[in-house]
């Protein structure tokens, strides 16, 4: 069956590897929650699979399961009271390395075929998993939808495609010949199998559970390793929906389901560090936090580690066109999902003496005040409001909203209580911005997560320009912007911010936005600065998972 799997999905997976060859726009799963693409009662559907969730059991039948746990709480206040398997690690680690046996002899063309298939069930049941992401992050719906379903999904395809040109560029067998004298050639046959490296661990993060786990699942999981999935306790429910439909397909290609488990925890008995470092793991992905993320590439050193960790991302003003439009631009960035993007900017540096806008000369309050204008503008309208910011993950970081106001610099805008109307009890909080110089490097040159900017003064446009490729280099930065109409500002921002190893965009405005990532096309994270080692996807985010060993055999003729 599973070799149906691969030319059922031969188009796609053909299509994926063109698009990361050429770079263009391409996504295999459509973006828009329309009942023309996924069924006319697929959003009901997937609203009532979510809602026989709620209160229950969620029932995987995978070894060494010990009792049931769960901590999750629905930052939009619904009450979710779901239990998973609690493990005993010494039998669902050792299970999970047996798995591999046959899973490493299928072959690439049939575990790429398995993978492909299960993302195809993913994305079947998007709507399921949107009302599963939306109640465990806090995302509105339809960010939901697209990041927690097809675009995490086109990510996974993109780590799949990267799979399968890596281990199809070496052959599986040749006849290799060598003429020794002038009668005598030597002939082998030389055979070459993907040995992967083994269990894999994937540390999920809280709020994107799916679109930074799926790259790490399905990279390890192609190349022929048995995948252990830690989500958060937070943010248990989408990761263990992928980990019961991957157990399906895999049952029905006939290999060992334990080739993917969970691993559930919860905050107050976390087994991340006692996972993480036992023998038989030899891969760890890990996105989170950078002090938790920092001791898993210290103390893991059993394992190959890839980590996706926090960073401070900047933007720079030089001068502009039309500020209604870059500033609308940067309150929709600033606003989305409340900051809690990896790729939201946090530090927006601005020549104290101002800068220009078009012919005429506005100052620094000015543009201050346009910023704050168009924060307000945008959340003015109470439900675009409410979508837009969606919900605070974690109380702690209602706690930090109230620490940074009160740290120091100027308030423009406080930080306050949204309300939903749809949910009531929803933990909501419009974004906090203040005014800074450049010298209180104490306040801004330091990660404040959440939905909180600093407007910071300089000197000028070269020195916001060097401070934010500071703060890439000893902070990691995963985005920068830049906004000016010098050529020449625009190639130094992009040399000083490029080489700290901050992806950067230029003069954005309209629909698209600084913390955005495009699957097949853009690179997330860098690996050249703090913010992480790795890039989803890149080549070397596969090549690490698997090694190539021959067997050669003398021919006789």
């Amino acid at each position: 069956m599973s070799e149906s799997f691969f030319d059922r999905h031969a188009k796609t997976l053909n299509d994926a590897v063109s698009a990361i060859r050429r770079r263009t726009y391409w996504s295999a799963y459509p973006e828009v929650p329309s009942g023309k693409i996924y069924g006319e009662t697929a959003k009901g559907d997937g609203l009532a699979a979510f809602q026989g969730r709620l209160e229950r059991a969620f029932e995987i039948d995978q070894p060494g399961t010990v009792g049931r746990i769960g901590d999750e709480r629905s930052p939009f206040g619904l009450s979710l009271r779901i239990t998973y398997p609690q493990p005993d690690l010494d039998v669902l680690v050792p299970a999970a390395a047996s798995a591999m046996d046959g899973w490493r002899s299928a072959g690439a063309r049939e575990r790429v075929g398995v993978c492909l298939e299960i993302l195809h069930r993913i994305n079947k049941r998007s709507f399921e998993m949107a009302s599963a992401v939306m109640h465990t992050t806090g995302q509105g719906f339809m960010m939901a939808f697209q990041a927690g379903g097809p675009h995490a999904q086109d990510r996974g395809l993109e780590a799949v495609a990267y799979a399968h040109e890596e281990m199809s560029r070496c052959p599986d067998s040749v006849i290799w010949e060598k003429k020794v004298s002038k009668t005598d050639v030597v002939t082998l046959e030389k055979k070459f199998r993907i040995l992967p490296r083994g269990v894999a661990v994937v540390v999920g993060c809280s709020t994107f559970p799916t679109w930074n786990s799926y790259p790490a699942l399905f990279a390890s999981l192609a190349t022929g390793n048995a995948v252990i999935v830690k989500p958060h306790p937070g943010a248990t429910l989408p990761l263990a929906i992928t980990v019961e439909i991957a157990r399906e397909v895999l049952a029905e290609a006939g290999f060992d389901a334990n080739v993917v488990t969970l691993a559930a925890d919860a905050a107050d008995a976390p087994i991340t560090k006692e996972l993480v470092t036992r023998p038989e793991v030899r891969i760890v992905d890990y996105t989170g936090g950078s002090e938790f993320g920092d001791w898993v590439e210290a103390n893991a050193k059993q394992a190959v580690v890839f980590t996706e960790k926090a960073g401070v991302n900047s933007v720079v003003i030089d001068s502009v066109t039309d500020l209604k439009a870059v500033t609308g631009n940067l309150a929709f960035s600033l606003c989305l999902y409340s900051g809690q993007m990896c790729t939201t900017p946090q530090n927006i540096f601005i020549p104290k003496d101002g800068i220009d806008v078009g012919d005429e000369r506005k100052s620094f309050d000015e543009v201050a005040a346009a910023i704050v204008g168009a924060v307000d503008w945008l959340l003015g309208d109470a439900r675009r409001g409410a979508e837009i910011l969606g919900a605070i993950q974690n109380e702690r970081t209602v706690a930090r909203i109230e620490e940074a106001a009160s740290a120091g610099g100027k308030v423009l805008r406080a930080s306050t209580p949204v309300t939903n109307e749809q949910f009531p009890d929803a933990r909501v909080r419009s974004p906090l911005i203040l005014e800074v110089g450049a010298d209180r490097e104490d306040l801004y040159m330091r990660e404040v997560f959440g939905p909180i900017v600093y407007l910071v003064a300089t000197n000028s446009t070269d020195e916001g320009i060097r401070l934010a490729a500071e703060s890439a280099r000893k902070l990691g930065a995963i985005t920068a912007a830049v906004y000016s109409n010098d050529p020449g500002v625009i190639a130094s921002a992009e040399h000083a911010l490029t080489s700290a190893g901050a992806a950067v965009s230029c003069n954005l405005t309209g629909q698209i936005f600084v913390n955005q990532s495009a699957a097949f096309s853009d690179f997330h994270v860098s690996g050249a600065n703090p913010s992480g080692n790795a890039t989803l996807c890149d080549a070397a985010f596969v090549t690490g998972r698997f090694r190539v060993v021959q067997s050669r055999t003398l021919v006789n003729r």
